[in-house]
């Protein structure tokens, strides 16, 4: 949500703020978070895409490199995931002993208490010791709990991290 909140008028002076103390900053942006725009973009009506402007040519024009999700993501996302599993999913859900035709996971994200793409990114920010910058720090708690020192989370708005 930090690339949509930046380039919106009504939302950045704090990211701007933010920006002039840390001018030497190095942008990256993930897969999932170009996909996540893209579908914000996608949904708006004319008006509204009209309204926004061109986010793709506001975000391209900062140059962010782009993470990918990899096997070593994958591998972070899987520890993350299990942790959140063991601490939220319902206890009668976290059986031992599963055959492998019974590990489909029914669990949702809703029940971890974190958004499916909100893990992937946190995944890649732990796996290339990035920082993960977001305005939503109650959707990132849960996650936050169960990384640790893992994940390193800042807001740019103001908000305690």
């Amino acid at each position: 949500n930090i690339w949509s909140d930046w380039y919106n008028p009504k939302k950045n002076d704090y990211i701007l703020r933010y920006l002039e103390n840390a001018p030497d900053i190095k942008f990256h942006i993930s897969a999932v978070t170009w996909g996540e725009l893209r579908y914000g973009y996608d949904v708006l009506t004319q008006r509204g895409k009209r309204q926004l402007g061109n986010i793709w040519e506001f975000v391209r024009g900062l140059a962010p490199k782009t993470i990918q999700i990899d096997k070593h993501v994958a591998r972070d996302y899987g520890r993350i995931r299990a942790r959140l599993f063991e601490k939220y999913a319902p206890k009668e859900r976290r059986r031992r002993g599963l055959r492998p035709e019974q590990l489909i996971d029914p669990v949702t994200s809703l029940q971890l208490g974190i958004q499916e793409n909100d893990l992937w990114i946190a995944s890649q920010a732990i796996t290339r010791d990035l920082v993960l910058v977001t305005n939503d720090i109650k959707s990132m708690r849960p996650l936050r709990e169960v990384a640790g020192n893992d994940l390193i989370v800042e807001t740019w708005a103001g908000e305690t991290a």
